[in-house]
């Protein structure tokens, strides 16, 4: 009897505490609301009307969209063979934790390609778009130059974006036309337009897809193409539609590098030589001279994390993509399922960090290509999808 009323008690106590919730203001939920990760801020959404409206309000959205800058991973298997393999990924610094997207996401046969905010899809014939979170497929009218596999970024003119596709592999007849003019070709979604820009410098012509490529967007407004193996680097003014010249950016004992930007400044990363054996370092590049100076090296320890093997060419599948603050390493081979790491800058570049990310969720495949890029990722994006 004593400990049935006791029960009593502790649930009258429960039930008042649980109505408590009701007192709290708007203003005190929302704020309780902003310290969580993004996807807790999703499930809280569907808990009852009132947060609901909380969190689906303007004000609330862009707040978020303000305070949570660090941009998520995204990571996309493709299975060659089994289509329904297909497999999406992103991963959220603020929860620390991989989220498995749904297979919708992706088409089945197409190359992949990810950039600010939305996938694409193409082939020799089409062109294809989506945002990353909602939204549907948009296939746009033909490109003037057809193509597999090119780079693509996307930039904003005012409120509207566009699309820059450069380079890629175009076929004639099934086979690689030797003679491609490596077209550059910028899309306007409002219009469903394509506006055919100056080609990419001949110096690129022995590797100009996204396989030999890289591309680095600074300030929405200059448009950098490096090449991952060669080291030479253009930049293509978007408003004046011009290419620069040409030049090289190859530190010492350079194997392999990638271009990106980090707190709107260039950033190299690649693998490099050193007398104590192999080293991931970082340079910031400065962008008026190609100079550069060294911002950061990976630990040893760390980097072995990302290999199960003693090959030579173990190295060789390192891939890097960056963002914000934050710059991302992982292995594109599948039998350590594609570990990763992260280096995350404090303002100006003053110190960094590095640490490993979790695994990926047991249900990811073996795939036969990944494509990886950054995005920064909003709250609105994700409750009511993009807009164009």
């Amino acid at each position: 009897m004593e400990e049935s009323i006791c029960i009593q008690k502790l649930n009258s106590q429960n039930d008042q505490k649980i109505k408590n919730w009701d007192f709290l203001s708007s203003d005190l939920t929302e704020k309780i609301f902003s310290y969580l990760p993004i996807r807790s801020i999703i499930v809280a959404s569907s808990v009852c009307k009132i947060w609901n409206s909380i969190i689906t309000s303007s004000s609330f959205t862009t707040k978020i969209s303000a305070t949570k800058k660090q941009p998520w991973l995204f990571l996309c298997g493709q299975n060659s063979i089994f289509y329904n393999n297909n497999q999406p990924f992103a991963y959220d610094p603020d929860a620390n934790e991989w989220i498995s997207l749904p297979t919708s996401t992706l088409l089945s046969q197409d190359f992949f390609i990810g950039s600010n905010g939305f996938f694409f899809a193409t082939t020799s014939e089409n062109f294809s778009f989506k945002p990353i979170f909602n939204g549907i497929w948009v296939q746009t009218s033909p490109l003037r130059f057809s193509r597999c596999n090119p780079l693509v970024g996307v930039y904003n003119e005012g409120l509207n974006p566009r699309f820059i596709v450069v380079g890629g592999v175009r076929f004639v007849g099934g086979l690689v036309d030797v003679e491609d003019r490596m077209a550059v070709e910028i899309y306007n979604p409002n219009l469903d337009y394509w506006e055919l820009c100056p080609p990419l410098p001949a110096d690129f012509r022995s590797g100009n897809s996204s396989q030999w490529l890289c591309s680095a967007l600074l300030r929405d407004k200059f448009y950098y193409v490096f090449g991952i193996y060669s080291c030479f680097i253009t930049c293509f003014n978007l408003d004046e539609h011009l290419w620069s010249e040409v030049q090289t950016l190859r530190p010492p004992g350079i194997l392999f590098s990638f271009l990106v930007t980090c707190q709107d400044c260039l950033v190299l990363g690649g693998l490099c030589n050193s007398p104590n054996g192999p080293n991931f370092v970082l340079w910031k590049v400065d962008e008026k001279t190609m100079e550069f100076s060294e911002l950061a090296i990976m630990p040893q320890a760390l980097m072995y994390c990302l290999f199960d093997s003693d090959e030579d060419d173990k190295f060789a599948s390192l891939k890097c993509v960056g963002l914000g603050n934050l710059v991302y390493v992982y292995n594109e081979e599948h039998h350590k399922n594609y570990p990763a790491c992260v280096c995350e800058f404090s303002n100006d570049f003053g110190m960094c960090s590095w640490r490993k990310l979790p695994n990926l969720p047991p249900n990811a495949s073996k795939f036969h290509r990944v494509i990886s890029f950054c995005s920064n990722v909003s709250l609105d994006n994700i409750l009511v999808g993009s807009r164009i």
